[in-house]
């Protein structure tokens, strides 16, 4: 982004000294006035439609930025909220209809405990490890330790 922007930087300065340029050139006795001028014009022409061009896209690409950033945060804050601070806005939520003589929208039980959540997560991991270790030690092949017979060795 800064590089384009220095580049339009410098397209804008060298639009400048080429006008600048064609002024000097009108003091000249030799030069049609009217033809160096008519040559400004020209450039000052291009000038507009170089920066328009730019600012045109420059606008599409600070928008497509903007929606990349924005993304970003949400993501970002989405992935540091922690589930008690979802209970707790919810609660809230439902405090302040209930003030306002709302009807409610979500039963949040008594006694609930973020904790229990928890305790449960950690149990049905611990139950899921057990099985595929049974799963494991039944799948496994058993070794026989009978003698294989020996091949008659060839004379």
């Amino acid at each position: 982004m800064r590089l384009l922007l220095q580049q339009i930087l410098e397209l804008n300065q060298s639009f400048e000294q080429l006008i600048a340029g064609l002024q000097g050139l009108e003091s000249v006795p030799f030069f049609q006035r009217d033809l160096l001028r008519h040559a400004r014009s020209d450039v000052e022409i291009a000038r507009v439609y170089a920066n328009r061009e730019f600012f045109d896209n420059f606008e599409k690409i600070v928008e497509e930025d903007a929606k990349w950033a924005y993304r970003f945060q949400h993501n970002f804050s989405e992935k540091l909220k922690d589930r008690d601070d979802t209970y707790l806005e919810v609660r809230n939520s439902e405090e302040r209809r209930k003030r306002k003589g709302l009807a409610q929208r979500v039963i949040i039980l008594p006694d609930w405990d973020m904790s229990d959540e928890d305790r449960y997560d950690e149990e049905q991991a611990g139950r899921k490890t057990k099985s595929a270790l049974k799963r494991h030690r039944r799948a496994r092949p058993s070794i026989s330790l009978k003698a294989t017979p020996k091949k008659a060795a060839h004379r």
